[in-house]
């Protein structure tokens, strides 16, 4: 038996952050019936890189069932309460107060019955000025700071995917499950509300616990801020690799053999911060007159944290990455595997848009 076998999920989503909740609710085994849009969610169009689907939309839909409808259609929004009535979970992420408007109270639906659980997924929340703002990502890595500490010193970057709606859709999944479980012990449903700026606000805890007290962090690009040696450096043959010193027992262990002796300026991270240059400048002498093997050896003598720094294509060939495959139109792709292990529910198939809407409108009535 699949972990979520038995559990229906019907979910109005669109883009990334309820589609990836519902995305692993469907590997852990639970039948997910995805409202589209007559044309489609719009995430399909995001690039090419899995056929005629997006890479985005391939990965955070195999395995659920496609039902296109009009839902302000008389006849699509009965099906789509039909439906909802032998939902377990429901799940949406249209714009604030949209399925309400469209006569969907998800309040009711849970009152009618015990154990149901929904699951709204909003840009900022709600109660306060914000909570109409439109909120696509890199909106939120902007509003929530991440942008600021994210980049080199000279300018502000982007994280480089879609991280808050990945962080809020994951946040989602983990509320979806407590509910579940709560659901298990007591029989009580209930609902669970997320937004994409609560989600990356969590992570956020420390540059603004830091910036509080006083010490907002400063970009400094493949770095760190408040600790040293912590950087990339590049060898004699064009490697680059990034050096993490944790400790002060990992740095006494480092710094003889790396640096020739000992120097009071580094005696703690404390003093190595506030001497990062110095100690940057001395340890890029050192790894630049070495090749990547001969430093990398050294380094793992040391007991130093390392890595290379890589692109993407080199990640690729990573002997810790794992694939598990994906059917689309256009035939099977991979994708990295979860990070949990393989997804438990093996038919693992991208819908075409409303391949599954007859079969189910045959199934409920």
């Amino acid at each position: 038996m699949l972990t979520l076998e038995g559990i229906t999920v019907l979910a109005f989503e669109q883009a990334v952050a309820a589609p990836y909740c519902t995305s692993r609710l469907a590997q852990d085994g639970a039948r997910v019936i995805k409202i589209e849009r007559p044309e489609g969610d719009f995430a399909r169009g995001y690039d090419r890189a899995a056929g005629s689907v997006s890479s985005y939309f391939a990965w955070l839909n195999a395995g659920k069932e496609s039902c296109a409808l009009d839902l302000r259609a008389p006849e699509d929004a009965a099906l789509a309460r039909a439906m909802m009535e032998a939902a377990d979970v429901v799940v949406e992420n249209l714009a604030p107060g949209a399925l309400e408007r469209l006569g969907f109270d998800l309040a009711a639906w849970r009152a009618e019955k015990a154990g149901r659980v929904s699951c709204s997924i909003s840009g900022y929340g709600r109660g306060h000025s914000y909570e109409q703002a439109k909120a696509y990502d890199l909106l939120v890595q902007a509003e929530s700071g991440l942008c600021a500490v994210t980049g080199s010193a000279e300018a502000p970057g982007r994280v480089g995917f879609s991280v808050a709606d990945i962080a809020c859709g994951m946040q989602a999944y983990a509320g979806v499950l407590k509910a579940l479980l709560r659901r298990g012990i007591t029989g009580e449903g209930g609902h669970v509300e997320v937004s994409l700026f609560s989600a990356l606000a969590e992570w956020m805890a420390v540059p603004y616990l830091q910036t509080r007290a006083g010490a907002e962090p400063q970009r400094v690009g493949v770095a760190h801020p408040s600790i040293a040696p912590y950087g990339v450096f590049r060898t004699q043959d064009g490697v680059d690799l990034v050096l993490a010193v944790q400790s002060e027992r990992e740095w006494q262990a480092l710094e003889p053999r790396l640096l020739g002796g000992t120097d009071p300026r580094f005696a703690s991270n404390v003093e190595r911060v506030a001497h990062r240059d110095a100690l940057d400048e001395l340890i890029a002498a050192r790894i630049g007159a070495m090749r990547a093997a001969e430093a990398e050896a050294l380094l793992t003598e040391c007991g130093t944290a390392h890595a290379r720094l890589r692109d993407v294509a080199s990640a690729l060939e990573h002997p810790a990455l794992r694939w598990e495959q994906v059917v689309t139109p256009n035939g099977p792709f991979e994708f990295p595997e979860p990070a949990t292990g393989p997804a438990e529910r093996r038919d693992r198939r991208v819908p075409e848009v409303g391949a599954q809407t007859e079969a189910l409108r045959a199934e409920f009535g």
